[in-house]
């Protein structure tokens, strides 16, 4: 499935660049599809931000499937006490 990313303004090693349409069947594919972009964003994706999905926020969602035309948006995890 064919589904538009987007990034906040935070992610400074995307060059500037906050949107991608990548293919993938769940969001593991869809951070599998950054990280052979940008070497070692999976990573990052994975430990320091959380997702939405067409608005929904997901804590953990790796095998959360990626519908047609759907929009991720990966946001850093606030932080505080």
């Amino acid at each position: 499935m064919t589904a538009r990313v987007v990034f906040t303004s935070g992610f400074s090693r995307l060059d500037g660049v906050r949107e991608f349409t990548v293919e993938a069947k769940n969001l593991r594919g869809v951070i599998k599809a950054m990280d052979e972009l940008y070497p070692t964003l999976g990573e990052h994706l994975v430990e320091e931000t959380t997702v939405a999905i067409d608005g929904s926020i997901h804590e953990t969602a790796y095998f959360q499937p990626i519908r047609e035309g759907c929009e991720i948006f990966f946001i850093p995890k606030l932080e505080g006490g």
